[in-house]
């Protein structure tokens, strides 16, 4: 039987995404920014930015333009790349909705991302005007990621995680600590006050745990420095250890390799994840011990989102596993690890 069939028998499978999610807001920086996941493969995903990252005065043609390079399949090689729309306060809100999701993109967009929303409803009302457009239509709706950086959606964060829509929570630090007025340092909008100052803190747990508890993927948000990469792999494996981040985002290119790097399991942990499992499946799923450790169907599931995880970002997994992910596996990145 397949892994999924025991170990979330009449459950959803968690959602697995690639580890991480680069931003890219102008024409030039979105071409190289292809250019970059057609070299490395499926490593990391793309959201072209209409936007915070994209400039003023020419947002139509913008959104054509986004629509354009999803819809080609010479640009939008393996599907992996979203967009982020207007926030829904904006007059370019829908405008964005009506220019992305149409028939020549839908079945390539990989995800939407809503910035701001101020708590369900929100993101409720996104959803209804999301469907009008395509399910309604006959058209695949993309799955939703939802950046919560508001006070109303962080109070909201658990009842938007479980919509069946959202696949994905993202936390954005600088609006977040900016809607305080002050009472937050601008120091908590980077390391490593982003990761000690306590309302922060809370605030990262909060989306982070809301995603766990509903199958969703946490994603964390940006490292402003661009120069020193060790920084942008600090913040990673910060994100990821202390708080149970597994995607991150990225705003320069060269913040990709030290995301991936730091959130992808290493090569050791794959290969006794695959061990374990392979071993499980001859035993029937069935409790049993490997190097003295003794093993049963919740140590199963650990192993499987590692094994998950991995192939999301296209890893090169061992062959003996290679059945399991036979029907959707993604071309191998160099840079695994």
């Amino acid at each position: 039987m397949h892994p999924t069939q025991v170990l979330f028998p009449g459950t959803l499978q968690p959602v697995s995404l690639p580890v991480c999610d680069h931003y890219a807001g102008s024409e030039k920086l979105m071409r190289k920014s292809i250019a970059l996941q057609q070299e490395l493969g499926p490593v990391f995903d793309i959201t072209l930015d209409c936007e915070d990252g994209a400039s003023a005065g020419n947002e139509a043609a913008h959104a054509q333009l986004v629509a354009s390079l999803i819809s080609s399949s010479q640009a939008n090689r393996y599907n992996r790349i979203g967009a982020r729309v207007h926030d829904m306060t904006s007059a370019y809100f829908e405008a964005d909705i009506r220019a992305i999701c149409q028939p020549a993109c839908t079945p390539n967009l990989a995800y939407l991302m809503l910035p701001k929303p101020n708590g369900i409803a929100d993101v409720r009302r996104a959803i209804d005007i999301l469907a009008h457009h395509t399910r309604d239509k006959g058209l695949r709706m993309a799955p939703l990621h939802v950046l919560i950086e508001t006070h109303g959606a962080l109070h909201d964060v658990h009842q938007i995680a479980a919509l069946a829509e959202v696949e994905s929570l993202s936390f954005g630090v600088m609006d977040f600590v900016s809607s305080h007025y002050g009472a937050i340092p601008g120091a908590a909008m980077r390391s490593p006050g982003q990761f000690d100052h306590p309302l922060v803190r809370r605030a990262k747990l909060e989306i982070s745990a809301a995603c766990h508890a509903h199958g969703k993927v946490p994603s964390h948000n940006v490292t402003t420095e661009i120069r020193d990469t060790s920084v942008v792999a600090d913040d990673a494996v910060r994100a990821a250890l202390e708080f149970g981040y597994t995607r991150m985002w990225s705003i320069h290119p060269d913040q990709i390799g030290p995301i991936v790097r730091s959130l992808l399991p290493g090569a050791s942990e794959v290969t006794l994840a695959a061990e374990i499992l392979l071993r499980a499946n001859q035993v029937q799923w069935g409790p049993l011990e490997h190097q003295g450790i003794l093993h049963d169907r919740a140590s199963y599931r650990y192993y499987w989102s590692i094994l998950q995880r991995a192939h999301a970002s296209g890893a090169t997994l061992p062959s003996s596993v290679g059945d399991w992910f036979a029907a959707h596996s993604p071309t191998s990145t160099n840079l695994q690890h």
